[in-house]
């Protein structure tokens, strides 16, 4: 099914917006700069992230994202951020590299969205070189009772505005079930509606 109306111009713009506000911004500040050598970007969107890799650091970046429609922005972002990406017109449920093709894989605020995240994480623990690192950044799963009832109250709507976006999504809990350790992991509300702002990010590694 081709994206709608909707989906083709108003979505790009709103996810920009949302996704560009200094207090995601400032998450990102804490995992992008982490990222080393040939590195996969999952869900790559408009390119918000460019600015925050350490050049020195990356020797080679794969931007991966089906939204095709968000593609002419990200490759504006990724020319001022002067950085070389591959950008792959594909979802992250069957990525198209080898196993073990990547140093680092990144994933901010995707997760969220994707429709399989336990199939596209198996994929990310895949194409990681053995001693590899997944860096993410993202929203989900509330600690609090009420806020996650919230969460589910809000989900059939936000759901439909926001791309497909869950509010609940357990993080950890998937990061376990694909593979991964979760000792390095930061949690906190960021301002704004709890129901919307629950973070999760840090540095794993194959379990």
């Amino acid at each position: 099914m081709s994206p709608s109306w909707y989906d083709r111009h108003i979505l790009p713009l709103a996810l920009d917006v949302a996704c560009g506000l200094p207090m995601v911004g400032r998450q990102r500040q804490l995992i992008v700069p982490l990222a080393r050598g040939r590195v996969l970007e999952v869900g790559i969107g408009t390119g918000l992230n460019m600015p925050w890799y350490d050049k020195s650091r990356v020797s080679r970046i794969t931007g991966l994202d089906p939204a095709l429609q968000m593609h002419p922005r990200a490759r504006e972002r990724i020319e001022a951020a002067g950085l070389d990406v591959e950008l792959v017109g594909l979802s992250a449920e069957r990525i198209p590299r080898l196993d073990a093709s990547f140093d680092t894989v990144l994933v901010t605020y995707t997760l969220c969205t994707i429709p399989d995240p336990l199939a596209a994480l198996r994929e990310m623990r895949r194409v990681l070189a053995p001693g590899g690192q997944l860096l993410f950044c993202e929203h989900g799963r509330a600690p609090d009772e009420g806020v996650r009832r919230w969460q589910e109250r809000l989900q059939p709507l936000w759901g439909k505005v926001a791309g497909g976006c869950h509010l609940g999504r357990d993080i950890p809990a998937l990061l376990l079930d694909a593979g991964f350790s979760v000792a390095n992991l930061h949690t906190r509300y960021l301002p704004g509606p709890r129901p919307f702002t629950f973070h999760y990010w840090g540095e794993t590694l194959p379990a």
